[in-house]
């Protein structure tokens, strides 16, 4: 602790226990008890308290008031806790005050005890305190134990929360240190501590209490979670009969429990080898809970590299029965099979719940959720039946949208319960989406797009909706592109994008601002990844213009969509060198000319953004013309954005120079960052000069210059990375000279006056010229020696320190708390 802080301390504590000040925010208490937690972590002696006895007096002063407030007595609780967490502050803490705080005579037995913060302080003090065997057995003598157990059941989820965490630890710290021989399968002599925990979850387990069940089933989930050692094996094997007992037992509510129980237990490495015992468990909870309760354990434990594969087989056919079902549900006699051979669950059970409204729309978007996330995974453990899957998916849709009429009475129930359902809907293009995207899908079915189209021409389909069926459609069309190979196949390809062009013409003119701007985002997606037939189609309908004319769009949102999309455009038109477009209407210079409108003069940020991403993106594509276009085009951006108040805009403006070095490095052969035996080579090189001239010709420099000095921090920095990379550019290492003060600069540059002004910060527009009274930033010469001399690593590291060390410091905090007590004169708290 600082010599500041510790004068600070003795006014802090007492204005905290002085009633009459204002209530301090809790959020400077839990600062505050974090400083002590550090303090605490690595210095177990009782320097801190003998050193500052305010604290001390600061816990008797509140245990003396009648009426504490209870964030103040909460706060008290976990400060004593937390300095109670070394033996040697513990035992000078103890007698005097750790039993009046934490035994059954203090807030325990007060009417602060209803509230759920001075129960929570209660929690998470006893909690930290649990260090060593004295804390411990002070735990169990004063009947800390019992209040924990009632705590389990707390209304407040955060109490209950805490005290199931804290059961755990005092368990791994009971059988960790008071252990004098491991456990063993037949010797099972638990330490006191301990006994008491587990003796209470087996009571629980065999209570007719709903709630005692659950809360002990939480306790052990909890415990196989974050234990691994070779003693949950001894307790598991007490407790086993009892839990498969409950797996039996069709009135207990808490089934999911009993499934994320087993989960957890099956992804511990202690139960590998416990005779599949825990696989044949699983297998049972498989077959015998429904699909909605065990749904979640299904799908991770396909995820379990050990898992065994007839049990990965069977959690995959529960994951995939819902599904199954629908696509029976739809069939028409002998049309086409379902998902699966044969059923885990019940079928009936399946087909009940798909009966029933709620847990239709449930169970269908839990199992579409499940699939989602299997599908994410790169490397899947388990073969699925894309064709089947693709097969059903599609159903689910139709069903959606009122496309099939089943004569089954399942199927028509089904029907009427998803008819325009959001959710499942939703759900079901995600999965298609991520279908379609993995390469080991290597087939499309009869009917997609059909579907696809259907959605995206119907008007009942809502914006979000809407912008999944794009995505799901952008994948189906990469997918028939890498399919299609004849004829035949290409003819239908062109018939497929004819309907979709058609309808995107459509959207783009809806008066809803998000079809409209899903519908651009959809198109830019199209022209990334289209071959040359797409583009064709592309360029024969009529969305170039729609697309063009959405530049002057009301709404900002679209502007920016409707940039990027044109800027994506121009690469199949006038950019690309080898575009059959080329030429054509869609005229080159007035493109850059709207996009530089936008730029300088749009109202908004986000079309502004766009416009500068798009400029990088052509620069980094090698699309801007000849080395002079290219130099006068970056010129009039640089300008342009450098006044922009958007700071994201001046930032992508420094990525447009980032870009602009990257294209001369290329196109003069100078190496990039070179190594310094390269550099020396071509250091005084004709092309090492002519980047120099280009940069400055560009006023490149002025603005990395100005940007150093951005109030923006991100810019700083940027700005800061450019220039270092520009300086190991054009100086080796070992030649870099050292600014050693005004004489040591050679004269005439004002590089002296350039040093203490990027140092002070402030560079700032009226001294930013060409001239006696500035640095010269556009003469090459002048700028290789401010390369050669700015301590530019000083500058990065400064621009890199967080401010967080001043700002966020405990001297701050602690002024900040005696701000708001009123016992400071100048009353100006840090905000942070």
């Amino acid at each position: 602790m600082t010599r500041e802080c510790s004068l600070l301390l003795p006014r802090v504590c007492a204005a905290l226990a002085d009633p009459r000040q204002p209530r301090s925010d809790d959020t400077c208490l839990e600062k505050l008890l974090d400083w002590f937690q550090l303090l605490t972590a690595f210095d177990p002696s009782l320097d801190l308290l003998q050193d500052n006895p305010c604290l001390t007096e600061f816990i008797t002063s509140v245990l003396a008031l009648p009426e504490p407030s209870p964030n103040i007595l909460s706060f008290t609780l976990q400060l004593a806790g937390i300095l109670a967490s070394s033996e040697n502050r513990f035992q000078h803490l103890q007698e005097k005050l750790l039993v009046r705080l934490f035994g059954g005579d203090g807030p325990l037995s007060s009417a602060l005890w209803e509230d759920a913060s001075v129960r929570s302080g209660w929690v998470k003090g006893m909690h930290s305190m649990m260090q060593h065997q004295p804390a411990l057995r002070f735990l169990c003598s004063s009947g800390g134990m019992d209040v924990i157990f009632i705590l389990q059941g707390d209304p407040s989820l955060f109490v209950a929360s805490a005290a199931n965490k804290l059961l755990v630890d005092v368990l791994t710290l009971s059988v960790e240190s008071e252990m004098t021989k491991a456990l063993s399968t037949k010797d099972c002599e638990w330490p006191a501590c301990a006994q008491m925990i587990i003796k209470h979850v087996e009571d629980s387990l065999q209570s007719t209490s709903a709630s005692r069940i659950e809360q002990s089933l939480k306790l052990l989930t909890s415990i196989f979670r974050s234990c691994h050692a070779e003693w949950t094996q001894v307790l598991w094997l007490g407790i086993a009969n009892q839990i498969e007992s409950l797996l039996t037992k069709e009135t207990v509510e808490a089934q999911h429990l009993l499934a994320n129980l087993l989960l957890e237990m099956a992804w511990s490495p202690v139960f590998g080898d416990t005779e599949g015992r825990i696989w044949a468990l699983v297998t049972f909870a498989l077959e015998r809970l429904t699909p909605l309760q065990v749904g979640p354990l299904a799908v991770k434990i396909l995820m379990i590299y050990e898992c065994p594969q007839e049990v990965r087989i069977q959690a995959l056919t529960v994951l995939l029965q819902p599904m199954d079902c629908v696509l029976r549900a739809a069939s028409q006699p002998l049309e086409y099979t379902g998902l699966l051979d044969e059923s885990v669950s019940d079928p009936a059970t399946v087909e009940h719940l798909l009966s029933c409204k709620s847990s239709c729309v449930s169970l269908l978007c839990q199992t579409l959720g499940h699939l989602q996330k299997l599908l994410s995974q790169t490397h899947q453990r388990v073969d699925l039946p894309y064709t089947a899957l693709l097969r059903s998916l599609v159903t689910i849709l139709q069903f959606c949208n009122g496309f099939l009429s089943p004569t089954s009475p399942l199927g028509s129930t089904i029907s009427q319960i998803l008819i325009n359902c959001f959710r499942v809907q939703s759900s079901a293009l995600d999965v298609l989406a991520a279908l379609l995207e993995r390469k080991d899908c290597d087939t499309l079915i009869a009917g997609l797009f059909d579907v696809l189209l259907a959605y995206l021409e119907s008007p009942n389909t809502s914006p979000t909706v809407l912008k999944k069926t794009f995505k799901a459609t952008s994948e189906a069309l990469v997918r028939l592109q890498a399919l299609s190979c004849s004829n035949s196949q290409h003819q239908q390809t062109d018939k497929i994008l004819e309907g979709i062009f058609l309808v995107l013409q459509k959207r783009l003119c809806s008066p809803c601002w998000e079809v409209r701007d899903s519908s651009l985002e959809f198109l830019t997606g199209l022209v990334r990844c289209l071959k040359e037939e797409f583009r064709q189609s592309l360029l024969s309908s009529e969305v170039l213009k729609l697309t063009e004319n959405l530049l002057e769009d009301p709404d900002s949102y679209v502007r920016a969509s409707a940039v990027t999309a044109v800027g994506h455009l121009a690469f199949i038109t006038f950019l690309d060198p080898e575009s059959p477009a080329v030429g054509n209407r869609y005229n080159k210079e007035n493109t850059i000319a709207k996009l530089q409108e936008i730029l300088s003069t749009d109202p908004e940020g986000f079309p502004r953004r766009a416009a500068i991403s798009i400029f990088t993106e052509w620069l980094r594509r090698g699309c801007t013309g000849q080395l002079e276009d290219t130099v006068q085009f970056v010129s009039t951006v640089i300008q342009t954005v450098e006044h922009d108040f958007d700071w994201e805009v001046r930032l992508g403006g420094l990525e447009l120079v980032q870009a602009f070095c990257s294209h001369m490095y290329r196109h003069l052969g100078c190496p990039e960052c070179p190594d310094p035996p390269v550099l020396a080579a071509v250091i005084y090189s004709v092309q090492q000069n002519k980047l120099l001239q280009i940069l400055c010709q560009a006023k490149v420099f002025k603005f990395l210059f100005r940007s150093l000095c951005d109030c923006d921090k991100p810019l700083g920095q940027k700005a800061c990375d450019i220039l270092l990379n520009l300086r190991y550019t054009f100086y080796p290492v070992a030649t870099l000279k050292e600014a050693e003060g005004p004489e040591g600069i050679p004269a005439g540059y004002n590089i002296a006056w350039l040093q203490r002004t990027l140092t002070q910060g402030s560079l700032a527009q009226n001294i930013l010229i060409d001239g006696v009274k500035g640095v010269h930033f556009q003469d090459p010469e002048s700028m290789m020696v401010v390369l050669g001399t700015i301590d530019l690593i000083e500058l990065h590291d400064e621009l890199n320190k967080c401010s967080d060390h001043v700002e966020k410091s405990p001297q701050s905090l602690l002024e900040d708390i005696l701000a708001t007590a009123g016992t400071i004169e100048d009353n100006e708290a840090d905000c942070y």
